[in-house]
């Protein structure tokens, strides 16, 4: 029998979701064997569990629930919400780590944390359960290591991949080498898209302050590191092998008549330019991707704009501060030049009047 999952509630967070009053998510981190994942929950789907457990299971778990505030409003009180979160976390672990299995083996406390119906060993969790937003699990700093882990797994499986699309090339099996090369492409995705999101979990655990500085340096080192070997991944990747390369090994005729040359061929002698609402040609990076991973790497893409586009503006602001102080230090030279030219004519009036006198002498 498989152990029970590790259950913490390390973080909380503010959300309405277009309602007209705002409510508090807890967010339920599940640790398990081989992954962890975070499942969202307010107070009251805490309460629906409860009643659940005591109608299908006849009496009360272990932990009594904590109480509802009619005065008080998590949103607003960090204390009330502090007290309600340490309630609710041994609340669950009561019942996750009770030798009675009887509240467990209900189909509430199942589809409570998004567990599988087939089984009570919370092996696995659905994906309606997790977290949409990423970087509310990369906030804790235990999840955040399980997702590293995650990450170096991706890494591993991209250079796997692309290993297994250089053999394929080299036996002749241009399939297998485009397979390959695609689960490659997938896997450097998924990497760059857990980069962002541990990046962004880091500056929130620094702000936080549930780090030191030596373990937040050393983090964000892994994290360099890790984008530095996507990257050196990723140029491989895009680099070899050509289509020329598994054409020659996979022995396919040269004579055979290339997409672009039936894209030419179809369009029957029109002029070349630019056509409106064409479709855009394919590139290394999109080649062997599908619509799911064109898309996240578009939004990959539209980041890495946006923070370009940050630093760029950014350093027009220092420009621009670099010009007015320019241009007060310029204001200031003037008056100096003004009054020294006052100056210079008061002295050249005393000359004249000394001369004057020296002449009259």
């Amino acid at each position: 029998m498989a152990p029970p999952p590790e259950i913490a509630i390390p973080s909380t967070s503010v959300s309405n979701e277009g309602s007209s009053k705002p409510f508090t998510y807890y967010n339920i981190t599940l640790r398990l064997p081989l992954r962890s994942f975070i499942v969202q929950k307010r107070y009251s789907d805490f309460a629906s569990l409860h009643s659940s457990l005591v109608a299908q299971v006849g009496s009360p778990p272990p932990a009594p629930l904590p109480g509802k505030h009619w005065l008080k409003s998590t949103v607003n009180s960090p204390e009330l919400t502090r007290d309600r979160q340490v309630g609710l976390e041994r609340y669950l672990k009561a019942i996750a780590e009770s030798p009675d299995r009887r509240w467990r083996d209900t189909t509430a406390w199942r589809a409570f944390l998004n567990l599988p119906n087939s089984s009570t060993t919370n092996s696995a969790v659905s994906a309606g359960g997790m977290v949409g937003n990423a970087a509310a699990g990369a906030a804790d700093p235990g999840t955040w290591l399980d997702m590293h882990r995650e990450l170096k797994q991706k890494l591993h499986d991209a250079r796997q991949c692309l290993s297994k699309r250089d053999g394929a090339v080299e036996s002749g099996n241009g399939t297998a080498a485009v397979e390959a090369g695609a689960a490659a492409k997938r896997a450097l995705v998924k990497a760059g898209t857990l980069i962002s999101t541990l990046n962004d979990g880091l500056r929130k655990i620094q702000e936080s302050g549930k780090l030191g500085e030596g373990e937040i340096r050393r983090r964000r080192d892994l994290i360099s590191g890790a984008r530095m070997e996507r990257e050196g991944l990723d140029k491989l990747s895009n680099s070899l092998p050509s289509s020329a390369s598994i054409v020659a090994h996979s022995g396919v005729s040269q004579g055979q008549a290339s997409s672009s040359d039936k894209a030419a061929l179809l369009r029957g002698g029109r002029p070349a330019g630019r056509v409106l609402g064409a479709p855009l040609p394919e590139t290394d990076k999109t080649r062997e991707l599908d619509n799911s991973g064109v898309l996240q790497l578009q939004k990959q893409e539209m980041q890495s704009q946006d923070e370009q586009i940050e630093q760029l503006a950014a350093i027009i602001r220092r420009q621009k501060e670099m010009g007015l102080q320019i241009g007060d230090e310029v204001a200031q030279h003037n008056d100096i030049l003004g009054a020294m030219d006052g100056d210079v004519d008061r002295v050249t009036g005393k000359l004249k009047v000394a001369n004057n006198r020296i002449r009259k002498m």
